[in-house]
């Protein structure tokens, strides 16, 4: 599945966060987005998604113009289509590790405790299914956060600093779940990063700037 963003532009207000922004991302490539704090890397990331507004511009994900989408539309086309790693989890409190990770196959009508189990195990979560959220460390919680978002296979994955929250052993770790993921379902992957180590695992690097994306240097 192909994403194409073109002439995308974002403003709170009067305030602009980025202008001219244009990407195209293949189905199996993989592209990492790096820039300052505060540069939009974040809000570029919700507009993928359909999370987020935008001001002019278009992105298009698989053909589809997500401008032209309702909010049932986009709703439908997350949850079949694209996975997202948020910074802050979002991980649901009353259900357990378990549970959390299966949800988007439930919203799919295709439990698999199996794939659950087996993605608990990628991610280093083996043992702590049945855990609550908050009976986890905070890297425990974006290891969950990471499995529930790979667990439905999906064609486009975005992830929000993925690896922000963990130790470099385990921050490996999971970025190799995440691009064995990505190259066995050959998915497009987006990933936004501080981290120079989960850059360069990345087929591009681009820094997103005020007036748009650039090659890193």
């Amino acid at each position: 599945m192909t994403l194409i963003i073109q002439h995308l532009s974002k403003q709170y207000g009067n305030v602009p966060v980025f202008s001219h922004v244009n990407l195209r991302v293949a189905a199996g490539e993989f592209v990492a987005i790096v820039g300052e704090s505060g540069v939009g890397k974040s809000t570029l990331l919700n507009c993928m998604a359909g999370l987020d507004n935008w001001n002019s511009g278009s992105v298009r994900l698989g053909g589809q113009d997500l401008s032209q989408l309702n909010d049932e539309q986009l709703a439908h086309l997350r949850r079949v289509q694209t996975g997202f790693v948020f910074q802050a989890f979002h991980v649901l409190p009353h259900l357990s590790v378990a549970q959390n990770v299966a949800l988007p196959l439930m919203l799919l009508g295709r439990p698999d405790d199996a794939r659950v189990q087996a993605m608990l195990d990628a991610v280093g979560l083996n043992g702590l299914g049945q855990r609550l959220p908050q009976q986890l460390s905070g890297g425990q919680l974006q290891r969950v956060a990471i499995a529930r978002a790979l667990i439905h296979a999906p064609k486009l994955l975005l992830a929000d600093e993925p690896t922000g929250n963990l130790d470099p052993r385990t921050a490996e770790r999971v970025m190799d779940a995440l691009i064995h993921q990505m190259r066995s379902s050959g998915a497009a992957m987006v990933l936004v990063t501080h981290s120079a180590t989960a850059a360069q695992r990345a087929d591009r690097v681009l820094t997103l700037t005020a007036s748009g994306l650039i090659p890193h240097t």
